[in-house]
């Protein structure tokens, strides 16, 4: 599976807020900081993720950014769902009368049954298991920095 820049950076900023969740509002110049991530195209990320009710976004000098549900609530799933769109299919998939090879055909049944795989996965890891696997790895999406491994416990939702 491959997913975009705006997915990879979406769900970055959602494991930050997922990391804080309970805190105050966390500002997006922290988030864009501590993530790598351009300021301007995270405005744009968390605009995506407000509308699609995934975050709440407060104003002010004390203002910032949450989790709108607690991370267990949150798939990655859901997730990319809101960031990329539903996953491009084959054609044969959603109209599998464009192709006449298409009933009984072995690699349209091998990839709808991998794609439920995927999506098996993706639906059933929430937020809160990925932030206790990067606690447990020390590591956060490539930016190799000893994380603390206290902090407040986060119950599993999903896939462990």
């Amino acid at each position: 599976m491959k997913i975009s820049m705006k997915a990879d950076y979406g769900i970055r900023a959602l494991l930050d807020l997922a990391e804080r969740f309970g805190d105050a509002p966390v500002p997006s110049h922290d988030i864009a900081a501590r993530q790598h991530v351009p300021g301007p195209f995270l405005d744009q990320l968390l605009m995506t993720l407000r509308r699609a009710g995934l975050v709440r976004s407060t104003r002010g000098p004390r203002g910032g950014h949450t989790l709108s549900h607690p991370p267990e609530e949150v798939t990655l799933g859901q997730a990319i769902d809101i960031l990329e769109g539903q996953a491009a299919q084959m054609e044969c998939f959603s109209a599998p009368e464009t192709c006449e090879h298409s009933f009984g055909c072995p690699i349209r049944s091998a990839l709808l049954r991998a794609e439920d795989a995927m999506r098996e996965v993706l639906d059933g890891t929430t937020l809160a298991d990925m932030v206790l696997d990067r606690r447990r790895q020390g590591v956060f999406h490539g930016i190799y920095k000893p994380l603390p491994t206290t902090g407040p416990a986060l119950p599993t939702g999903g896939a462990s």
